[in-house]
């Protein structure tokens, strides 16, 4: 028999809590001495102590947990349980560790927004490409997911390999956003469904910039290249590309060593 103070130091639970724990009967002392009172456990009530601690952990109320044990609640299904709730913590973590990048990239755009564009912006030629695409539209420019995830699957199905970086055209933006997602190809190839696959024609003109850095800042690389633009007396003539030299990891708006080159058809003003 433990003493219910050696109990409390083994359990990392206090003293006022197991009294307390007794009076609504979710762990009773293995024995009460009739003359002192003194609370006695053993060793062997650990793991049930353990399961009120983790039911509480999870959001149960005293009650609830009082139920769940009467119930009875094998090990596979606390560990189940417990599985669950890490999960969905992981997930909270990651969609913080999100919003704290895209506050610090926010913060980092307010602090330059008087300062010299750092972009280089050039005029090149964007030669003829085939490639396999689908089309559709999406909610918000980030939300790109399911277009290649269709893309991506049917090429795999077909063990087709791509040549070159993927890239979005986006063909319009109001009243909706009109994406194409696309994967350049050695040749055409037969397709069905969603999938398209043509040649692109050539663009003889197209401004062009490249972002280093995350996607929640690329409206930096858009501003500093449709100023470029409009300075050099250039105006935008066809749907703008997004070439992914270097993709995100796993899609991540915030994964700092995305490569993304901007490009906009443009002629003279």
């Amino acid at each position: 028999m433990i003493k219910i103070g050696t109990f409390s130091r083994i359990s990392q639970v206090t003293v006022k809590t197991l009294r307390y724990y007794d009076e609504l009967g979710l762990l009773k002392p293995a024995q009460i001495d009739p003359f002192t009172g003194y609370r006695f456990y053993t060793i062997e009530q650990l793991p049930r102590l353990n399961r009120i601690l983790a039911l509480k952990e999870l959001g149960f109320s005293l009650e609830q947990i009082t139920q769940i044990l009467i119930q009875g609640l094998t090990s596979d299904e606390l560990r189940g349980i417990l599985r669950i709730k890490q999960a969905e913590i992981q997930v909270r973590l990651q969609s913080d560790q999100d919003m704290l990048t895209r506050i610090e990239a926010r913060l980092k755009q307010i602090e330059q927004e008087n300062q010299m564009s750092t972009y280089d912006c050039v005029i090149k030629k964007l030669e003829p490409l085939t490639v396999a695409s689908v089309r559709g539209i999406i909610p918000t420019y980030p939300e790109q997911g399911d277009l290649w995830n269709t893309l991506g699957s049917t090429l795999a199905a077909m063990k087709v390999q791509p040549t070159g970086p993927c890239f979005t055209i986006y063909h319009s933006d109001e009243p909706e956003i009109d994406a194409e997602v696309c994967e350049p190809l050695s040749a055409p190839i037969k397709v069905a469904g969603p999938l398209h696959s043509y040649e692109l024609p050539a663009v003889e003109s197209a401004a062009c910039t490249i972002h280093h850095g995350p996607f929640v800042t690329i409206s930096e690389a858009y501003g500093a290249l449709l100023k470029w633009i409009e300075d050099n007396g250039y105006q935008i003539c066809g749907p703008c590309r997004e070439v992914y030299l270097r993709p995100s990891n796993n899609g991540s708006q915030t994964d700092p060593n995305t490569l993304t080159e901007i490009q906009f058809p443009v002629r003279k003003a």
